[in-house]
């Protein structure tokens, strides 16, 4: 076994380890005020080795990330490197809250389309999840349900 075969097999394995590793897609939220902050914010994401492919979106203050890293590893970098306050992405299309306009899940500050996903955290928003019991009274009420009760 040759050198050039060994190296060959070295690549391959360092490929499949890496192919092993989930291809994600993170969304952040990063504040970028300026052609120069949002420079920065390139610069580092070019510098980390496990990233794909990114996407700015400096009016919604948002960094879409593809790649094979994990996302507390890539917020701890881009913190660093950029010396700006990085956190993950809060919101959500309005679709996939049950209660998009509940106190909790509305933001007057999400972008257009968007809410706050309360979802994931249960008590920033309990009106934003409806029990089965609301679900039912509220579906009597319906004006999409044909045999909904008519209160005239």
């Amino acid at each position: 076994m040759g050198l050039k075969e060994l190296v060959k097999e070295l690549r391959a394995e360092k490929r499949t380890r890496k192919k092993l590793k989930q291809l994600k897609t993170i969304d952040l939220k990063i504040t970028m005020d300026c052609e120069g902050c949002e420079r920065k914010v390139r610069k580092a994401l070019e510098g980390i080795k496990d990233v794909s492919s990114f996407e700015l979106t400096p009016k919604q203050k948002k960094v879409s990330v593809t790649g094979y890293i994990e996302q507390n590893k890539l917020i701890k970098r881009l913190a660093h490197k950029t010396g700006k306050r990085v956190e993950p992405w809060p919101y959500v299309p309005y679709e996939v809250v049950p209660h998009p306009y509940a106190p909790g899940a509305y933001d007057k500050k999400a972008p257009p389309g968007y809410v706050k996903n309360v979802l994931d955290n249960p008590d920033a928003a309990p009106l934003a999840r409806a029990n089965s019991l609301e679900e039912k009274y509220s579906s009597a009420f319906s004006d999409e349900n044909p045999n909904a009760c008519v209160i005239m």
